[in-house]
């Protein structure tokens, strides 16, 4: 049965992964996949090339183990389930998890609410922590916003796109936002967000209007239209359900548990959600370099703490 991508190259809608180019023609097999030569760069590829897919042992699990994870299964059950190692199971789990991070991304219209919310920076399964333990749902030691806690930029419009981005340790900055969401907003957007300097100023430098809600001083609603009230809502979501389906997730992982939860609300009115989640994953051809460097982006966001 031919995959989705697989489709897609043989009727030329997507290029060569390694140039981009259309000028490509069939090349024999490898491993059971369709082999590609791109007549531009001379290079070989196949249906797999960059994708999570890429190199992967026992593809022949591959649908048993979406079924599973789009149920949520705990990677232990899992394990049980394919009768594969629980590494096995958590490696393939961030491989597709870091798949989704382009997928479905639309630019935002109309009235766009913007606001950042807090995750406690948590080492969970580590086994070298550079700080004490403490238990499960603790508090920071410090009080307000420190660096030891992880400011996640949620972005919303009313047509339910969505972005949820890890930006930084501690309070955000404009760079933060910009990084985030900087290319995606419709000039003739309307954004919504609370009073920090940080979103006047990007608003400012990417000419967008803004309507500032400021919670201190009672201001929920303005003109009856514009609020934060969706991406607050969000926040509120997006914790309980990390909280209540694995228990908290590591600081390293998040984002990719935030592309899932992204992904989930995507798809959630479709009717074959599940097919289109496996479609969705396998489409993205930078996705096996991006879980590569899970490691690498953690360093660089833990260099941001205060």
């Amino acid at each position: 049965m031919k995959s989705d991508r697989q489709e897609k190259l043989i009727n030329k809608q997507v290029g060569c992964p390694h140039c981009n180019s259309m000028k490509f023609t069939r090349f024999g097999k490898d491993k059971g996949s369709l082999r590609f030569k791109c007549k531009e760069c001379n290079r070989t590829f196949t249906e797999h090339t960059g994708t999570w897919l890429a190199g992967l042992h026992k593809k022949e699990l591959v649908n048993d183990y979406l079924e599973l994870m789009y149920q949520e299964k705990s990677l232990d059950k899992i394990k049980v389930a394919l009768n594969i190692n629980k590494k096995t199971a958590f490696d393939w789990r961030h491989k597709i998890l870091s798949s989704f991070q382009d997928v479905e991304k639309k630019d935002f219209n109309g009235i766009v609410e913007s606001d950042e919310t807090f995750f406690l920076q948590s080492e969970k399964g580590s086994k070298s922590m550079k700080r004490s333990g403490r238990k499960r749902g603790g508090k920071s030691s410090t009080r307000g916003i420190s660096g030891d806690q992880v400011a996640v930029i949620v972005t919303a419009d009313r047509s339910g796109t969505m972005d949820l981005t890890v930006a930084t340790m501690g309070r955000i900055g404009k760079k933060d936002i910009d990084k985030a969401i900087g290319n995606r907003i419709v000039k003739e957007s309307i954004l919504c967000a609370d009073g920090h300097v940080s979103y006047k100023g990007f608003a400012k430098d990417n000419n967008l209007s803004l309507v500032v809600l400021r919670a201190d001083l009672k201001q929920h609603v303005k003109q009856g239209i514009y609020h934060i009230q969706n991406v607050n809502s969000l926040h509120n979501r997006i914790k309980k359900w990390i909280d209540s389906t694995f228990w908290g997730v590591s600081t390293k992982y998040l984002q990719n548990y935030l592309n899932w939860y992204r992904i989930q609300e995507v798809y959630k009115k479709s009717i074959c959600a599940k097919q289109d989640m496996a479609n969705g994953s396998t489409q993205d051809i930078f996705s096996l370099n991006r879980y590569r460097e899970i490691n690498y982006r953690y360093q660089a966001l833990i260099t941001t703490q205060i």
